[in-house]
């Protein structure tokens, strides 16, 4: 059958606004586009130890079997869950089969019909088609303001307020006044929600997530780690106290109704929060590649086209979905993988192109890739 003709008008539309999204080919570029920081996606060593871990415990199994709750609970969770737990300093750990499942988890099961949702406007999707799923009310504040937050709380006297933003927010990089925030929702009594996905391997001194490494996180209700970034493997997992992680398997459908994930691959989870505890190296070369980056993009003049970043995000907006798609070619066709972000991804006008930074790449090939984008823009 065709597909449905009011389908082919929305690609159509797609196409015309030249945001049509295609999935990429693999490439042997230089990576500036991945999210594997600490390059813990390619390391050899988590590769064989998970293997020799599911081999020398006679662990041969290829699938899970079914959810958690009915056959795929196997042994390897409630190991994982704890070692996660205690590196966290959290009461509790719960897995999730990937940060999307985690967000939309947790935002529709926990905030309640006469809850209240107050979430920063640049929020992930995941937590936002989270939030549409629950019953609770839900308003955005204005990106990392939190003046228009409390005029936001105030408005709701007597309610349970659930607040929710990211350490490092995934498109500009950037990061909210965590201390002021907490300090925000402890005057009024609500419960913080961060996502940690882009901080988890790259801040702190074992990579432990940026709220563990201000001392925050003991004050938050609940936090939400993501593996496929920092860590380099598959998953999530919800930190919190045990009585929110025994709610979580009572009520949140996306870990309820979905097969669990395979024994490999929470050995590869177990495995590489283990690799953390001892591969300091990577983590302060990624430090050391961020400062660089900045320093040459000052040097270089790019300073004013860069939103400002501390983190291995950093966004360069190109304004128009045609001339960054153009920039991001020609870099490309140098041997340089950075990606260009279109609207309706970000806002219009807020194009961009979209480097990662990580701890493999070079200084040179830092300084090459900015001295091209510099050659290309001016």
């Amino acid at each position: 059958m065709k597909l449905p003709e009011n389908l082919n008008q929305k690609l159509e539309k797609r196409m015309q606004n030249n945001s049509l999204r295609k999935l990429p080919a693999f490439n042997n570029l230089i990576d500036f586009s991945s999210n594997d920081y600490i390059g813990f996606s390619r390391s050899e060593t988590i590769f064989k130890l998970t293997h020799a871990y599911l081999h020398e415990n006679e662990i041969f199994q290829n699938g899970a079997t079914g959810s958690r709750l009915i056959s795929g609970n196997h042994s390897l969770y409630q190991i994982a869950e704890s070692f996660i737990s205690q590196f966290h300093d959290s009461e509790s750990a719960l897995i999730f089969n990937s940060g999307y499942d985690a967000n939309l988890g947790f935002f529709g099961a926990v905030p309640q019909r006469n809850d209240v949702i107050l979430y920063d406007e640049l929020s992930h999707a995941s937590i936002r088609d989270g939030i549409t799923m629950s019953n609770a009310k839900s308003f955005k504040f204005n990106h990392n303001d939190f003046e228009d937050l409390e005029h936001l709380i105030l408005k709701f006297p007597d309610t349970n307020i659930y607040i929710v933003t990211e350490t490092v927010f995934s498109m500009d990089g950037d990061t909210p006044n965590l201390e002021e925030l907490v300090q925000l929702s402890e005057k009024y009594n609500c419960y913080l929600v961060v996502d940690e996905a882009h901080t988890l391997g790259v801040f702190g001194e074992k990579g432990e997530g940026l709220t563990q490494y201000l001392n925050l996180h003991n004050r938050i209700f609940a936090r939400i780690m993501t593996f496929g970034k920092g860590l380099g493997c598959h998953g999530a997992v919800i930190l919190g106290n045990t009585e929110l992680k025994e709610y979580l398997i009572n009520f949140a459908r996306s870990f309820i109704y979905t097969t669990g994930l395979s024994p490999h691959s929470v050995a590869a989870i177990l495995t590489a929060y283990q690799q953390l505890e001892v591969e300091k190296a990577a983590i302060q070369k990624l430090r050391q590649n961020i400062i660089f980056f900045n320093q040459q993009k000052n040097l270089l003049g790019l300073k004013p086209i860069f939103v400002r970043s501390k983190s291995a995000i950093q966004s360069a907006i190109v304004q128009g979905n045609e001339n960054v798609k153009k920039l991001a070619q020609e870099l490309q066709d140098k041997g340089f993988d950075v990606k260009p972000i279109l609207s309706p991804t970000v806002p219009e006008r807020q194009e961009r192109l979209r480097f990662c930074i990580h701890s493999y790449n070079s200084e040179e090939e830092i300084k090459q890739v900015l001295e091209l984008l510099r050659d290309f823009i001016y």
